[in-house]
């Protein structure tokens, strides 16, 4: 038995919102039952406890988009015959395209594994990763996989199938999908799920995407893919096919709800209406969008429509406050109103972000309640106003962030404790990783 107390417990559970010094107990991977410290710690004399010590018990953050390949990207300056990306278009060529080429099965492992550790550190127990490394396809999501294990991150993966390394690289793609959603479903754990990665309309053909929805008729899975996220990305598709993107994917069977579109900036009122009765999640990256300069997606339309909307940072960060911080910025400029996405954002995040991930693990996520898998983090964070299940969002926004997350728990294990990472080495992970993103930037 596992005891988190000490400390005020915000639930997310409308039946038990709020414990000013509370406690959660749990057995084995799920929660027990969440009460007042005091008593609990009564009722379970011989359990191990972490002591908040007055900070804030949460649940663990969910990241809705990510890219583990990312991390070796930090740091890099570019190669003086690579000139500096104008568009969104060249930063995929430029940089993304050519990450991806550099990459091999051992950098797959480490980048995931780093970027692994940086969740733990700041709270992130769930994430929907999305993988491309096209000169080592075979294998890739399983070594990923590999280091889910070791840290005990819950991680859905999927591998971005794409026309523009050719056919054979793009069936290696698809067999890399189906073998992992194949894999991943028949474990007897929520530790590990697969989508079936898409990388853009702008880099698949009809042929890909009808051998896509042929392999994947009947599997118990749905889509992950990038939708509208540049301004070039919708004329492409009505040039080429004569239908705007989410028209096209609606047709191939992509839309659904089990799948996942990414970015939806340049949606038009048809295709979020096809978003909505399809029941296809759509999740938003602010810090993404601002940085590729492609815009800022019309989230609170959509919300207001009824589409389910999470957040996620596309590969920028593992700290989703730092999302939701990005976030409430962003759409308070863009709309050019200091009092709009209160709700919304905070709904994504803390809400919507576990519904879209339950869709993926098929176990109930996101809540301090009995039943729950126990992902529970620990911040310390000491409010200086009153702090309560009414305005906690508001003290998340503006007083606290990943790094205030001081022990995370995962599936009953606990992963950090006292800022020490448990699962994993961390000096060891850094170094090695060194090694291999060197190697990486001189394949560049």
């Amino acid at each position: 038995m596992l005891l988190i107390g000490n400390g005020a417990v915000v639930t997310r559970d409308e039946g038990n919102p709020f414990l000013a010094d509370g406690c959660v107990a749990v057995r084995g991977k799920t929660i027990a039952e969440v009460g007042r410290t005091a008593e609990t710690r009564e009722k379970y004399p011989g359990a191990r406890f972490i002591d908040a010590r007055g900070g804030v018990i949460m649940p663990g953050f969910i990241n809705a988009h990510m890219h583990y390949y990312s991390a070796f990207s930090r740091g890099f300056g570019g190669k003086g015959d690579v000139p500096p990306a104008e568009n969104f278009a060249q930063v995929l060529e430029r940089l993304w395209w050519r990450l991806d080429k550099a990459l091999t099965l051992e950098a797959s492992y480490y980048s995931a594994l780093v970027c692994m550790i940086d969740c733990i550190k700041n709270g992130t127990t769930t994430v929907i990763d999305h993988h491309a490394s096209p000169y080592a396809v075979t294998g890739s999501l399983f070594r990923i996989a590999d280091a889910a294990r070791e840290t005990g991150v819950r991680s859905c993966l999927s591998y971005e199938v794409s026309d523009r390394d050719g056919e054979e690289i793009m069936r290696e793609g698809v067999r890399e999908n189906i073998d992992f959603i194949k894999y991943a479903s028949e474990k007897d754990d929520d530790l590990l799920a697969g989508m079936f990665g898409l990388h853009a309309s702008m880099t698949l053909s009809d042929e890909t995407l009808g051998l896509c929805a042929s392999e994947m008729s009947g599997r118990p899975a749905g889509y992950h893919v990038h939708v509208a996220e540049g301004p070039g990305d919708e004329p492409d598709s009505e040039e080429k096919y004569g239908k705007r993107i989410i028209e096209r994917f609606r047709d191939f069977g992509v839309t659904g709800d089990r799948s996942i579109a990414v970015h939806c900036i340049h949606v038009n009122a048809a295709e979020k209406e096809i978003l909505r009765e399809s029941g296809t999640a759509v999740v938003h990256n602010p810090e993404s969008n601002m940085g590729n300069a492609v815009g800022c997606s019309p989230v609170l339309d959509m919300f207001g429509r009824g589409i389910l909307l999470g957040l996620g940072t596309d590969g920028y960060v593992s700290d989703m406050l730092q999302s939701y911080k990005m976030a409430n910025a962003l759409h308070k400029h863009a709309n050019g109103h200091p009092n709009c996405a209160w709700g919304e954002l905070p709904a994504m995040l803390f809400e919507n972000n576990a519904v879209i991930a339950e869709r993926c693990f098929g176990t109930p996520i996101g809540r301090l309640a009995p039943g729950y898998s126990a992902d529970v983090i620990v911040s310390d964070y000491l409010p200086p106003t009153e702090l309560s299940d009414k305005n906690i969002n508001g003290h998340l926004l503006f007083g606290a962030s990943g790094r205030s997350v001081t022990a995370t728990v995962a599936r009953g294990a606990v992963l950090m404790e006292n800022r020490s990472v448990l699962c994993a080495d961390e000096a060891e992970t850094a170094a090695k990783a060194r090694e291999t993103a060197k190697k990486v930037w001189e394949r560049f």
